[in-house]
């Protein structure tokens, strides 16, 4: 393959071997090699539309690009450190194949405006496939709610038992922060399928190139209308980032939850062992390694998000050498979460639920408190004087060590005379959980309804 630089004949001294190391992006930006040849067949294409380049240059081009990707794709490529990056690699070895007429390829366009429309290609591709990831996890939490839509839980605030829930209700919760997060990702897919190509290096070309009909074979909604901005700004990527850094931070809450409730504090689910690990020292251990690690990696994601604000934040128009530092956070964040999100459906769908353990908790902590307030306000009390009756009414469940169902009723005539027989009706888990039967409430027929709905709202794609 040719080693000499496209831009060697202004300089007179050979690249120092430490800055053309120092300088290279070939070692990780190569993972864009289907994309570069992508845009570059559609340029040559548009090239020939517009009568710059013949049709039999034109074949000749995509016929040589097309054999490139398939050597790429056996393995069979060498890359050079020397070339700098995937663009100049990619041409270079198009010249040796097809000879003169490679050198055509790059007629009206600059690195700039390509590596611009070139990652623009490989995150719409990647949200494409993060979205169906999210799909998928959504998928089984619905399978997991569904199946526990009348399991009763405690729910809690503050990490103290507050009222009941049912699991189900609380997975649906789940449901909905993803839900969001798939909209952020598409959102941002929208504003940055828009096409750089044909800014060149910042004003343009005075070749006469068809912009929209570049666009329209790669799929773009319209190219970009200001060229210094089409090839200087790295928006796009940091919305992306901020999207994944929302979305993992989701994932990091449902890791945290999954770490306590396999607990023997808590004892509420046992991961599989195909998505846990022993200890080195302690035979009895299981740990929860994995909700771990997607904890501990959403801090990951939100460094590359402060690092690629930090990288705009101070750049003049138009593109800057800075911008190389774009595509290592970015890639490493799809990894990130797509490595995330594939291991999370799986380890859900085989995650044991110990519901009598559940069930225990959830009757725990007085936790039918704002029932028992609810039916006094029912009674026609105040719901200030009802609160001040309800935990005078605890206080002498935790004097006594008994939960409030076991306080006689003369007990509690005594604190208020409306109180009925009927008033143990409300002080039981089932009883708390039936009287929330509203859209969005924890009875077990709103989660099945709530389900059902759901199953329609998750984006699988065009």
């Amino acid at each position: 393959m040719a080693k000499e630089k496209p831009w060697s004949g202004r300089f007179i001294e050979a690249t120092n071997a430490d800055v053309e190391a120092f300088t290279a992006s070939i070692h990780f930006d190569r993972r864009l090699y289907r994309h570069d040849i992508m845009a570059s067949i559609a340029h040559a294409q548009m090239l020939a539309h517009v009568g710059v380049l013949t049709h039999k240059e034109r074949d000749s081009i995509v016929k040589g690009l097309q054999e490139i990707e398939s050597e790429i794709d056996a393995g069979g490529f060498a890359w050079s450190v020397a070339l700098e990056d995937v663009h100049i690699n990619i041409e270079a070895r198009l010249i040796d194949r097809i000879g003169e007429v490679g050198k055509k390829l790059h007629t009206g366009r600059s690195r700039n405006d390509q590596v611009a429309t070139d990652l623009r290609l490989y995150l719409r591709d990647g949200i494409d496939a993060a979205c169906a990831a999210i799909a998928q996890l959504q998928t089984a939490i619905l399978d997991v709610a569904e199946r526990e839509a009348q399991t009763p839980a405690p729910g809690f605030t503050h990490l103290q038992v507050a009222q009941p829930i049912t699991f189900g209700h609380h997975l649906l919760a789940w449901f909905e922060m993803l839900v969001r997060d798939a909209e952020r990702l598409r959102d941002a897919r929208r504003r940055m399928n828009v096409m750089p190509l044909g800014a060149a290096a910042l004003a343009g070309t005075s070749f006469p190139i068809d912009r929209a009909y570049t666009a329209k074979l790669l799929g773009f909604d319209a190219p970009a209308e200001n060229s210094l901005d089409a090839v200087s700004d790295r928006d796009f990527a940091i919305e992306f980032v901020s999207a994944a850094a929302m979305l993992m931070t989701h994932l990091s809450r449902l890791s945290e939850e999954l770490v306590l409730w396999s607990t023997p504090a808590f004892d509420f689910i046992e991961l599989s062992d195909a998505y846990c690990t022993g200890s080195s020292i302690m035979p009895q251990k299981k740990n929860p390694d994995v909700p771990e690690l997607v904890r501990g990696k959403t801090g990951r994601v939100n460094g590359h998000l402060m690092a690629l604000l930090t990288l705009m934040k101070a750049q003049p128009l138009a593109y800057n050498k800075d911008n190389q530092e774009d595509k290592e956070p970015v890639f490493d964040t799809l990894d990130t979460v797509l490595g995330s999100l594939r291991v999370f459906a799986g380890m859900l769908l085989s995650m044991k639920i110990k519901r009598d353990n559940l069930a225990r908790a959830a009757a725990s902590g007085y936790s039918t408190a704002t029932d028992l307030a609810d039916y006094l306000v029912r009674k026609g009390v105040a719901f200030r004087d009802a609160h001040e009756i309800v935990g005078k009414a605890v206080r002498l469940a935790i004097d006594s060590q008994r939960e409030l169902s076991a306080l006689a009723l003369d007990e509690l005539k005594k604190l208020s005379a409306v109180v009925e027989p009927d008033v143990f009706e409300v002080l039981t888990v089932e009883g708390s959980l039936k009287a929330r039967n509203h859209l969005g409430g924890t009875a077990p027929e709103q989660v099945r309804a709530a389900v059902k709905r759901a199953r329609t709202r998750i984006y699988r794609g065009q």
